[in-house]
Parts: structure tokens; C-alpha cells; sequence
């Protein structure tokens, strides 16, 4: 496990761009039960997370003419139950930190894993997932 002086930097720096913190299990349960449209971070300490993902998704929910109704993040290597209790609503992608998944209603309907974020900028992440958002977001409330 990570240690917070690592980690929680990490997690402000989506937390201050809207995005819940996912802690629990309880709490991934919950926001995957809300109707609509949910932007899922599993963020990680990893040079790929503070480079390109973590800056594209956040330049994506800022620039995207439609967004994800909510938006959560949970972090790998630190909130250990509770990641492993948003992977089960990723499958059947196996695990991957960094990755960002788009659901809606509860149900993957699109997903970046880790070897689709390295080596991309984060301008090509935000361009992925505007793109996503125009698909499954339309209609949503802004």
C-alpha cells in the first residue's frame, strides 16, 4: 500500500476537478447503482497517471460540450477494497492502473486501460474521452 504523503496529492488533484473519492466498497456500490452517466478514474502513483491521464481526463470533463453526469475516482495501491469492488463493474478488462471507464445506468460503455494511456498525450486521452462523452452522454443536464 501506498503511503497518504504519496497518495493524497494524487487524489486532490482530481477531488479539486469534481470528482468523488471512492474509499469504500460501499461507497463504488453506490455510485455504480445511480442512474445516468458515471466517469470512472482508477488512478495510480505511476509516471503515465501524472503525465497524460489524470491531465487528459481533467482537460476532457473541462473542454467536452457533454459531460458524465457524475464523476469518481478511486485510487490503486491505496483504497484497496474499494477498487477492487469497481473492477467488478469493469469486466471483463482485467486489471488496469491508471484506467478510465465511462458507464451508464451501471453498464461499461466505454473504457482506456493503461496500455491505451502510455506513451499517449493527454490531449489524445481528452479527445478519446470527449468523444465517448458525445457518444453515451447526450441529453445528460449540465
Amino acid at each position: 500500500m501506498y503511503p497518504a504523503e504519496i497518495v493524497l496529492p494524487m487524489k486532490g488533484e482530481l477531488v479539486q476537478h469534481g470528482f468523488e473519492d471512492l474509499s469504500t466498497p460501499e461507497l463504488v456500490d453506490q455510485a455504480m447503482s445511480r442512474p445516468g452517466t458515471t466517469l470512472l478514474v482508477l488512478n495510480s502513483v505511476c509516471g503515465c497517471s501524472a503525465g497524460t491521464a489524470r491531465p487528459g481526463v481533467v482537460m476532457a470533463v473541462q473542454q467536452a460540450n457533454h459531460k458524465p453526469d457524475h464523476l469518481v475516482t478511486s485510487f490503486a495501491g491505496f483504497d484497496l477494497t474499494a477498487v477492487q469492488q469497481a473492477r467488478t463493474y469493469l469486466l471483463p478488462y482485467p486489471p488496469s492502473s491508471p484506467c478510465i471507464a465511462l458507464l451508464k445506468d451501471g453498464q461499461l460503455v466505454h473504457m482506456i486501460e493503461r496500455h491505451m494511456i502510455e506513451g499517449r498525450p493527454a490531449q489524445m486521452i481528452a479527445a478519446n474521452l470527449m468523444e465517448a462523452f458525445n457518444q453515451h452522454c447526450v441529453g445528460v443536464a449540465q
